[in-house]
């Protein structure tokens, strides 16, 4: 072992705080890119390994009624590769032991029995319906996990009004069904959502459709054209009831499942970035300084006849061994933490499998990156050492001129103690070292907020959505449009305080050569239990010869109040009409339009309808009002909003927790290192001066201060800047998961500011108190020796 590579190992293990601390931060940076781009990769493989083994339809067409011999002319459409004719529907499930309303979308199996040709139900548990049986299911996974239901177990379902009790005979899961959450809803709801598959032949004789379908699904041939594919398709279909086909893009599962992977891989460039920068900056903070407190040593050994080379490699190897521990915590911290939020995510979606891989791009980035601020740091700081001559370079340096300080020049100094001006000179006199170290917590503090900031959002897009524009306890959908004097029946039943009309209709918007499919809500004039909101989070009331659009669509459809837009309805008689934009409104969740109904109405030209009705139930009734609309035959669904909500946190509430702590944990490592080192060095530079002032007659607590007093103002300055760098980065966050199911508002909380300075400080307390012992164990007698 050479003289330099001795020296290196000794170097290291002196420096073993420092370079320990330094090594956490490399390992925040690349544990994050690990993490994320893992389990973004791994979810990636594993939806498309999912999607291909379980043959994922292309197209969807859902519609009223057709034959099953127009299957025929489907098939012969050009770019059709497979076709599957079906039936769905939407009812209602008793659960043993569970009181509150679930809704069931029920999906058939073939006639012949066995598997679909698309979209195949790939079993947990099991078998699938005997076809010549009408009272098996297979339950979908989620709902089964939530309530604990095995094969053998009873459901009683509400069909078209008509109750039958139903055997599990398997557990499953579909490639259709990944994400699911109710129709209409955003959010997943494993409790009061369940998907179920039942032979043909029953749900025909359950829904009155022998001999006939309402949904289909196609797979396409590699060189189709879907859009022309869609067109003869709704064009075939248009006789028979349909809405509309539409693609995978559209397709709820598939939609929100792509923009998961849009989010996760956001957050796989834009964090590691972060960390990855602070680590490269510190590094190479704290090798310049430490190879400036080395130039008496680097002077000798030019003077021994050492090369530039020889010194350059030195110090690059103590860089290199620093960076390479950094990134090897890191991997193994990333590949944990990367295998347990990708089986967080299968919680949410319902792979039936997880095709786990670490990333080799994530390691070999890191590694690279934490090599390459290594290398910068340590050249950088080595060029400005070796260029002196070795004569000069094992004298100490001269003394840097002084000056008056501020302070001093404004008259000041009378005010403050003989410490604090102490303090407030040396920042003054090195206002680079100050200004790094500031924008080093800043950053910490930062990182800290984004954590917090996505439990404040979407806590806030919850209470917009679901408490200030929502007030209805039950929402209560048709099975198809129904006369308002429905409303009348509903209003009566026992235990109901209010009752409003709402209608829904599938629309395709048109604005030039902008087109969005969506719907539009009709809602009743002065309507109380659903309101749309503007901007202020005030009440907009939808006008009687317009539509009101949500501002994401104004964007997506570049609409200015007073324009024309053309609306293609997509149910009933499928007339197109041109209306007038009214206004915006602003809603973070979905994008869709609000009309007056009975404006609706006249546009859709089927009388006066309603497809469902909001209800206002008295406290303790809300068990029996269900009772009751599960017994009506032309009721499809019944959704709770505050069992909604509560479902959002049941089941978002873990990984939002989860990211809140590790961007925390993350974000105090990069406060602790650099604290720690900026306190390490600062005592290594003004040991003598330290000591010094000890032999004078100063004690341990008031020499800790002028040391430790200068980085906790230092930290105090970082965190206005630290709170504005955390809503930036907010800001670029918010840019980056914009999409038409969700818009993440910016919206930061007091306790948010509050627990990232608590955590900035906290960290800070500890490396101060770390160092303070350094202090206590200062040799006063050795560091006044002088090397002259």
């Amino acid at each position: 072992m050479s003289a330099l590579t001795r020296k290196a190992w000794r170097d290291l293990w002196h420096l073993r705080g420092q370079a320990l601390a330094i090594a956490l931060v490399i390992a925040g940076g690349v544990a994050t890119l690990v993490m994320s781009q893992s389990t973004y990769e791994s979810l990636t493989a594993t939806r498309e390994q999912f999607y291909r083994q379980a043959a994922l339809a292309d197209l969807w067409a859902p519609l009223v009624r057709a034959p099953d011999t127009l299957l025929a002319r489907l098939a012969a459409l050009p770019g059709v590769q497979t076709v599957q004719a079906r039936l769905l529907a939407l009812g209602t499930l008793g659960v043993p032991g569970f009181d509150e309303p679930v809704r069931a979308e029920v999906v058939s199996l073939p006639l012949e029995g066995g598997q679909p040709l698309l979209n195949q139900v790939q079993l947990r548990s099991g078998r699938l319906p005997d076809a010549e049986l009408d009272n098996e299911v297979v339950v979908g996974e989620a709902f089964a996990a939530a309530h604990a239901l095995r094969v053998g177990d009873s459901l009683r379902m509400t069909l078209r009004g008509r109750q039958r009790w139903l055997r599990v005979v398997g557990v499953g899961t579909s490639p259709e069904y990944v994400y699911q959450s109710p129709p209409g809803t955003v959010f997943p709801d494993f409790k009061r959502y369940a998907v179920l598959w039942m032979n043909r032949h029953a749900m025909e004789r359950a829904l009155d459709m022998d001999g006939a379908f309402n949904n289909v699904v196609l797979r396409l041939l590699p060189a189709a054209r879907p859009a022309a594919v869609i067109a003869g398709l709704d064009g075939a279909l248009a006789r028979y009831g349909g809405v509309g086909a539409y693609g995978r893009h559209e397709q709820t599962s598939a939609r929100y499942l792509e923009e998961e992977m849009r989010q996760l891989r956001t957050m796989a460039r834009l964090f590691p970035a972060i960390f990855l920068g602070v680590a490269a900056f510190l590094l190479h903070v704290v090798l310049m300084r430490l190879i400036g407190t080395q130039r008496e040593q680097i002077g000798v050994l030019k003077a021994f006849g050492y090369s530039h080379r020889a010194l350059a490699g030195h110090y690059l190897g103590m860089a290199a061994a620093i960076a390479l521990l950094g990134a090897l915590l890191g991997i193994a911290l990333g590949a944990g933490l990367g295998r347990w939020l990708a089986h967080v995510y299968q919680d949410i979606y319902r792979f039936p499998f997880l095709a786990w891989r670490l990333s080799p791009w994530a390691i070999a980035t890191g590694t690279a990156v934490s090599l390459a601020a290594a290398a910068a740091g340590a050249l950088m700081a080595l060029r400005a050492a070796a260029s002196l001559p070795p004569a000069e370079a094992m004298r100490a340096p001269a003394p840097p001129r002084f000056g008056p300080t501020l302070i001093e020049r404004l008259g000041l100094q009378r005010w403050l103690s003989q410490p604090a001006r102490m303090v407030l000179r040396d920042l003054e006199r090195r206002p680079g070292r100050a200004a790094f170290t500031v924008l080093g917590l800043a950053l910490a503090c930062a990182v800290i907020m984004v954590g917090r900031f996505q439990d404040d959002a979407v806590g806030y897009m919850v209470d917009t959505q679901l408490s200030l524009a929502q007030h209805h306890d039950l929402a209560v959908n048709f099975i198809e449009p129904a006369p308002r004097r429905v409303l009348f029946e509903l209003a009566a039943l026992p235990g109901v305080r209010e009752a409003e009309p709402i209608r829904t209709a599938p629309v395709r918007l048109v604005h030039g050569l902008r087109s969005y499919r969506t719907v539009i809500e009709g809602l009743p004039p002065a309507a109380r239990l659903r309101r749309p909101l503007d901007v202020r989070l005030g009440v907009v009331t939808p006008p009687a010869d317009g539509v009101l659009l949500t501002d994401y669509l104004q964007r997506m459809l570049a609409l200015e109040p007073g324009d024309t837009i053309e609306v293609q309805a997509l149910q009933g008689h499928r007339h197109v009409r041109d209306v007038r934009v009214a206004g915006f409104v602003r809603e973070t969740i979905g994008a869709q339009g609000y009309m007056d109904l009975d404006a609706l109405n006249r546009l859709l030209g089927d009388g006066d309808v309603v497809s469902g009705v909001l209800l206002g139930v008295l406290p303790g009734a809300e068990a029996d009002v269900y009772a009751r609309l599960d017994r009506r035959p032309w009721v499809a669904g019944i959704s709770s909003r505050l069992a909604s909500v509560r479902s959002f946190y049941a089941t978002m509430g873990e990984s939002l927790l989860v990211f809140t702590w590790v961007a925390a944990l993350l974000g105090g490592v990069i406060n602790f290192g650099l604290v720690y080192n900026a306190a390490r060095i600062s005592l290594s530079e003004r040991g003598r001066e330290l000591a010094s002032l000890r032999v004078l007659g100063m004690t341990e607590g008031e020499v800790s201060a002028l040391l430790l007093g200068q980085l906790g103002l230092l930290v105090a300055i970082s965190l206005p800047f630290g709170f504005a760098a955390g809503w930036g980065l907010c800001w670029v966050m918010v840019q980056g998961f914009q999409s038409e199911l969700f818009r993440i508002p910016i919206r930061l909380t007091t306790a948010t500011y509050a627990f990232a300075g608590l955590m900035v400080l906290g960290a800070s307390v500890v490396s101060a108190l770390l160092v303070h012992r350094r202090i206590a164990r200062l040799d006063l007698i050795a560091v006044l020796k002088t090397r002259e």
